[in-house]
């Protein structure tokens, strides 16, 4: 079983994160939060020899989910979220796209449930359900077993680097992702690599230490 790679385009107006993972050595990939540009991000892993098996979403924001309809209309793949996002992702005023005048809605394949595992393109993800920044935001675990070095998290805007997620547009609150944060990524392994959906990648270690949004 060969090591997860992981690539990251940035994409879309407001520089999110778009990453894509596969194992060494295979062309079956998942993807997570296409943010735009679902057509191109469809040529360029195709042109890379990659095939697209799955969908991911951290949550349901515009700049998380505007290249989610062309994507999955281009490989066909199946689109996984959690199952407390749904409102969210079905409307346009929750999800803020109606303000960009693009509005959006988006219906998952799979609803998730906290703690569930998923197991796609030979890569098992742990769902943690992580709230705060939209009510139903999540963040998916890889072990180092799994991984093939450090463990992985891909967490959305729930933590960033040195940051978190804001909590002032519908359904988000400051205490519950504080919470969520505590008790869900900061008791992951300190070598846990943290792949955000905007800015740098980050560890818990480094997190615990100096994220001054929350302390362990």
């Amino acid at each position: 079983m060969g090591k997860i790679l992981i690539g990251c385009y940035v994409v879309g107006m407001v520089q999110t994160n778009f990453y894509y993972l596969h194992r060494e050595g295979s062309s079956a990939t998942i993807v997570v939060d296409p943010a735009d540009y679902g057509r191109e991000i469809y040529d360029e892993l195709t042109r890379q020899g990659l095939e697209i098996k799955a969908i991911f979403l951290t949550h349901g924001h515009f700049d998380h989910i505007l290249g989610v309809e062309a994507l999955k209309k281009a490989c066909g793949a199946p689109v996984y979220a959690c199952a407390m996002e749904k409102e969210l992702l079905l409307d346009p005023d929750l999800n803020s796209s109606r303000d960009i005048g693009r509005s959006c809605r988006i219906t998952a394949d799979h609803y998730l449930i906290d703690g569930e595992m998923v197991t796609e393109a030979g890569i098992t993800m742990k769902t943690l359900f992580t709230p705060g920044h939209t009510e139903g935001g999540c963040c998916y675990y890889i072990t180092a077993e799994e991984s093939g070095g450090d463990p992985i998290l891909l967490s959305g805007d729930t933590l960033f680097e040195e940051s978190i997620g804001r909590t002032d547009l519908p359904t988000g609150s400051m205490h519950t992702l504080a919470e969520s944060i505590r008790n869900k990524l900061y008791v992951l392994p300190d070598n846990t690599q943290v792949y955000s959906g905007h800015g740098g990648t980050t560890t818990i270690e480094h997190e615990k230490k100096y994220n001054y949004f929350v302390r362990p």
